[in-house]
C-alpha cells in the first residue's frame, strides 16, 4: 500500500463512519478500484484508521463523556449484544470479500432510509431521555450491521428513533456508541493477526506500515470531525431521504456491473 491510497481509503473512512451509507461497504469498493490485494495488513488497517475516526466524538463530546456514570453504563448495556458479532466472525470475514452483498445491503437499506422521516415523523418535537432497555435494544439493531453494507450508523440511528429519540438524539448516542464498538473490533482484530502483523515477513507492522497507519488515523480523524457535523446539521433540516437515493442508485450500479460480468470479486 503507498501513501495515496493509504489517504484515500482514510477519506472514504471519515466521510463514510458516520454517515448512514456503510464505511464498509464504500471501504471494499475502494480498495477494488484502487486493485489493492486483501492482505492480512491491508484488512488491519481498514479496521484500526477506525481509532481516527473515535477520537473525532471524543474530542467533538468531549464534555459529554464526564458528565456522569449513567451515560457509560448506557453504552455498555448497548454493547452487550456485541458478542453476538463475535461468535460470527467467521461469517462476517467471508461477507467482507463479497461485492454483491454489499451492493443489495446498499440497496435494501436504501429503500428503508426514504420511508424512516415518514414512520417516525411524530417524533422531532420529542426530547427523550434514553433507558438501559433502550440501550441494550438500540445495540441489538447494530447486530445487524455486521453485514457489509447495511451501515453501524444508519442501524443505530434507525434503532435509537425506535426507542422514541428523535433525529439528533439517535444520531448523537450512534456516535457515542461507536466509541466502545470500534474500539473493541479494532482491537480485537489486532490481537486475532497478531502472529501475522508482527511476525509475518511480507506484512509485519514494520516503519513504513506503521507510518501508513499514522497517516490514515489522522486524515480520519479530520474528515470524521467535518462529516459528523455535516451529518447533525442535514438531517436536522432534511432527514434521510437523500441518503436513501444515494444508497439505492450504488447498489444498483453494483448490481447492474455483476450482471455485466465485470470482475468486482476482492483478491
Amino acid at each position: 500500500m503507498t501513501y495515496p491510497e493509504a489517504i484515500i481509503i482514510a477519506i472514504v473512512e471519515g466521510i463514510t463512519e458516520f454517515l448512514p451509507i456503510s464505511s464498509t461497504g464504500h471501504m471494499i469498493i475502494t480498495e477494488k478500484l484502487l486493485g489493492l490485494e486483501s492482505t492480512e495488513f491491508i484488512k488491519a488497517f481498514t479496521v484500526n484508521i477506525q481509532f481516527g475516526a473515535i477520537l473525532s466524538v471524543v474530542v467533538m463530546y468531549f464534555k459529554r463523556f464526564f458528565q456522569s456514570f449513567d451515560f457509560y453504563l448506557k453504552l455498555l448495556v448497548a454493547c452487550i449484544p456485541l458478542i453476538i458479532a463475535f461468535l460470527l466472525e467467521k461469517f462476517i470475514d467471508q461477507m467482507l470479500e463479497s461485492v454483491l452483498i454489499v451492493a443489495i445491503a446498499l440497496f435494501a437499506g436504501g429503500i428503508i432510509l426514504i420511508f424512516v422521516d415518514k414512520w417516525f415523523k411524530n417524533q422531532e418535537g420529542a426530547n427523550k431521555a434514553l433507558s438501559n432497555k433502550n440501550a441494550f435494544l438500540i445495540g441489538l439493531f447494530q447486530i445487524i450491521s455486521v453485514i457489509p453494507g447495511i451501515s453501524r450508523s444508519a442501524a443505530t440511528i434507525i434503532g435509537g428513533m425506535t426507542q422514541g429519540l428523535n433525529r439528533k438524539q439517535a444520531a448523537e448516542f450512534s456516535f457515542f456508541l461507536a466509541v466502545p464498538t470500534m474500539l473493541a473490533a479494532s482491537g480485537y482484530k489486532l490481537l486475532s493477526n497478531y502472529k501475522t502483523l508482527f511476525f509475518n515477513t511480507d506484512q509485519r507492522l514494520n516503519t513504513h506500515n506503521i507510518s501508513l497507519l499514522l497517516v490514515g488515523n489522522l486524515v480520519a480523524f479530520v474528515v470524521a470531525m467535518a462529516a459528523i457535523k455535516f451529518l447533525i446539521a442535514f438531517l436536522t433540516k432534511h432527514g434521510f431521504k437523500f441518503f436513501g437515493y444515494y444508497r439505492i442508485g450504488l447498489g444498483l450500479l453494483l448490481i447492474i456491473l455483476l450482471l455485466s460480468g465485470i470482475d468486482l470479486k476482492i483478491s
